[in-house]
């Protein structure tokens, strides 16, 4: 029996794929036509028969609502680097690659992070969080 040497990827980024449009609750055809990737081509991914291009992988990933990056990493285009700024994860790439959330949940925990990111103060001028201030009246 021959081996498929891209059979690998199958069980990485095709297999990825099909959780991500099952969670999604999307028929293969339709997720076909939200990536504008034909149907044949999109089952031939999912199983591990064709290796896409990361065009193709940029617009499977809108479709999915999905990090693009992550499919990059699973089709081997990109190294994984799961350390961000100075060491700490990189908490958007975490929320995108977890298979357990739904693309809603995912947008979701984003947003919700983003929103404490965008408001928490500058480095090295953190305020006490040991209450809320009193008013002086």
């Amino acid at each position: 029996m021959s081996r498929n040497p891209l059979s690998d990827l199958g069980g990485t980024l095709g297999g990825y794929l099909r959780e991500q449009r099952v969670a999604a609750e999307l028929s293969l055809r339709q997720l076909s036509e939200l990536a504008g990737v034909s149907n044949p081509y999109l089952s031939q991914i999912e199983r591990g028969l064709k290796k896409p291009s990361a065009e193709i992988l940029q617009q499977i990933a809108k479709a999915l609502q999905v990090s693009a990056e992550t499919l990059y990493v699973r089709a081997g285009i990109l190294e994984d680097h799961p350390l961000g700024h100075a060491g700490t994860p990189d908490v958007r790439t975490a929320i995108a690659a977890d298979p357990q959330l739904t693309p809603h949940q995912r947008k979701a925990l984003i947003a919700v992070y983003e929103s404490f990111v965008d408001a928490a103060p500058p480095s090295g001028n953190h305020r006490s969080t040991r209450g809320p201030k009193k008013e002086t009246t």
